[in-house]
């Protein structure tokens, strides 16, 4: 019998909600972003949930996006942080993509290519993030280099929100991006907007939008907004099961480092799930937990292939009882909070060694 540990991905859930997703986008496009292997969830598996219905993908390399077109699909695909190299631009012309430009050796790189197909580009503006992207004595030069290359057919201006998903929203930065792009980039189309920009100001959407998080059913404002509330539903569920059983007495330790001690008697599950798994090792005590479908909390420290739960108040639980790490009755948001982290960080970290389970869409 197999290690009783797996991920369930709801498809469903994913093609609900991209529903979501671009209904909040109005009249513009919503790329789904699938880097990062959908955010752990499988690039392949998003790609089957949405492939029909997408308008477009955001990835990172080429080498998702070729597994993107190998799957049979003919939307745009932007490239987030663009090409690295000359080279590159061939795999760019022949699969069509849409990189993004934020810095003036890319453009090099376009000037001194011989493309024979035109293809499109996202100009990156930096309003504030300070990551990427052309700054207002930049943007204008960088503008005008890219117009007047040949192979460039459509130019759309982008940004990147630094607190969209915060109280402090989007205005400054929005504000700049203005300011920076209201003379030389007037009447182009725009990409503005991620999950917590769409969810939170959709009037500023523009023509292209890019839902990330929101896509596997986490917030990406969870002090703001959870998931629930958001219309969202879990895509992931981390799942597994009751292995063991200690009874403990007052002064007992539980777990390396001896980080929780019980103050009475207690019954202590062990749950096959740890950090190789892509549990959080830094989980605390406290971190939320499902024991058959009931609350519990961790104890003590993860290891790398078991964690603690409390059982006092679950005397019914033993052996073999179904435990859910974070997914369907368990927001992973809630999960990754109690553990000083976002759900991205969660669902990204899913090792390979645990098996995965298909729950199909409805298509």
């Amino acid at each position: 019998m197999p290690r009783p540990i797996r991920a369930t991905i709801d498809l469903e859930a994913l093609r609900h909600n991209y529903r979501i997703a671009r209904q909040k986008a109005g009249q513009a496009r919503a790329y789904a972003v699938v880097k990062a292997n959908a955010y752990g969830h499988g690039l392949d598996r998003a790609l089957q949930a949405l492939g029909d219905v997408a308008d477009g993908f955001a990835l990172l390399d080429l080498a998702e996006a070729r597994e993107v077109r190998a799957f049979g699909l003919h939307q745009p695909i932007v490239l987030l942080e663009g090409f690295f190299e000359p080279a590159d631009l061939a795999e760019v012309e022949r699969l069509q993509l849409t990189p993004a430009i934020h810095n003036k050796a890319q453009i090099k790189m376009l000037e001194q290519a011989r493309l024979e197909t035109p293809i499109d580009v996202l100009l990156k503006v930096n309003s504030g993030m300070n990551r990427l992207g052309f700054d207002g004595e930049r943007f204008e030069a960088a503008l005008a280099r890219l117009r007047a290359i040949p192979a460039v057919r459509q130019i759309t201006l982008m940004t990147h929100f630094p607190r969209a998903d915060e109280p402090a929203g989007i205005s400054a930065p929005l504000t700049t991006f203005k300011h920076i792009t209201a003379s030389a980039g007037a009447g182009l189309p725009l990409c503005l907007a991620n999950s917590a920009t769409l969810l939170r100001f959709p009037e500023a959407a523009g023509q292209i939008v890019r839902p990330g998080i929101m896509l596997y059913g986490g917030s990406p404002m969870p002090e703001l907004h959870s998931a629930e509330k958001l219309g969202l539903k879990p895509v992931m569920t981390l799942s597994s099961e009751i292995i063991g059983v200690q009874q403990l007495k007052a002064g007992d330790a539980v777990g390396y480092g001896a980080t929780f001690v019980a103050d009475g008697a207690m019954r202590v599950g062990v749950v096959a799930c740890g950090y190789a798994d892509g549990y959080p090792r830094h989980a605390p005590t406290g971190t939320p937990i499902l024991v058959n479908g009931r609350r519990s909390r961790v104890l003590g420290r993860v290891s790398m292939d078991m964690l603690a739960c409390d059982l006092t108040h679950l005397p019914e639980a033993g052996v073999g009882t179904p435990v859910t790490l974070w997914g369907d009755g368990l927001p992973a948001d809630e999960v990754a909070s109690a553990a000083g982290t976002i759900s991205y960080e969660l669902f990204c970290a899913l090792a390979r060694r645990v098996p995965v389970q298909i729950r199909r869409a409805r298509i």
